[in-house]
């Protein structure tokens, strides 16, 4: 009677723990998401800004040279990401497979200009910036005109701005329900050995020699929980980056360590200090408040 009752007592603890320690990898791992979703926000935002192009047509007057000096300049500028120059003949090479017919053929020549495509880098893609630049470019008198998608960028930068404030607030909010979430796992775990702790206090144990097995217990199930979480972490990161590598997430190797180092600590930390308070309110409690 009594094995069966301590295999019981067994299989609950083992039970328990199993609880907390997944309790705690979820938790973390969600967070652990989050975190990389706030450190590459900017980065897919800046992915985007770099796509929109600023094109500068040339007059059909303008010499080769000033021609190779505008892309020379324009390619160590520092607002510059990359150029691509496009003759007039392949612009109606493109344009003609784009519509499914030769249109120089009824209009009798080519009314397409030469042009550079200019991708700017991404901290330079702002309307006053873009515009500044193209007054610039303008002025020159052989370039005929600048054309750029000015709503586009407007609308880009506002929308970073907003989705980088509501990142934010749903980090903050979602490593205060993290903490909350560990914090009851613990709770719950320390609940189940009240009695233990008052029979401890009972028989002349000191309260910092009853919680330290607690602590050392719910510390190991935290590190555990935390290995777990960056297990995933690190598979969802591997996929994400070879799903888009043009983002290249892996980039930015000290950022990802402190990361996978915070989330780590924070899995010790927080099960440490719940369970700490946790053990401390039952000392505190008398025996017939054990009860309720």
């Amino acid at each position: 009677m009594t094995t069966s009752f301590e295999r019981y007592q067994k299989r609950r603890l083992i039970s328990s723990y199993f609880s907390v320690v997944i309790s705690i990898s979820l938790v973390l791992f969600l967070l652990g998401m989050l975190g990389l979703l706030v450190l590459n926000t900017k980065k897919v935002a800046d992915h985007f800004k770099e796509q929109i192009a600023l094109t500068v047509y040339l007059k059909d007057n303008a010499k080769e040279v000033e021609i190779e000096q505008l892309k020379k300049s324009l390619a160590m500028a520092d607002y510059t990401k990359s150029t691509t120059f496009v003759s007039k003949e392949e612009a109606a090479e493109a344009h003609s497979e784009e519509i499914g017919e030769d249109f120089m053929e009824f209009l009798g020549y080519n009314p397409l200009q030469n042009s550079i495509d200019v991708y700017m880098n991404a901290d330079f893609v702002s309307s006053e910036q873009v515009d500044k630049i193209a007054d610039d470019l303008t002025s020159k008198n052989f370039v005929d005109e600048v054309v750029y998608d000015k709503p586009l960028i407007a609308l880009l930068n506002d929308n970073v701005k907003k989705i980088s404030f509501w990142v934010l607030i749903a980090s903050s909010v979602f490593t205060f329900i993290a903490v909350l979430l560990i914090n009851s796992s613990i709770r719950l775990a320390v609940y189940s050995k009240r009695f233990i702790i008052k029979t401890m206090q009972m028989v002349g144990a000191t309260k910092g020699f009853i919680r330290r097995p607690f602590i050392w217990q719910s510390v190991k199930l935290g590190l555990i929980g935390a290995i777990l979480a960056l297990i995933g972490m690190a598979a969802v990161l591997y996929y994400l980056n070879n799903s888009f590598t043009e983002l290249n997430l892996l980039g930015d190797i000290k950022m990802l360590f402190i990361l996978f180092s915070g989330i780590f600590l924070m899995g010790i930390v927080i099960t440490w200090i719940s369970t700490y308070f946790a053990t401390s309110r039952f000392l505190n409690l008398k025996t017939d408040e054990l009860y309720y």
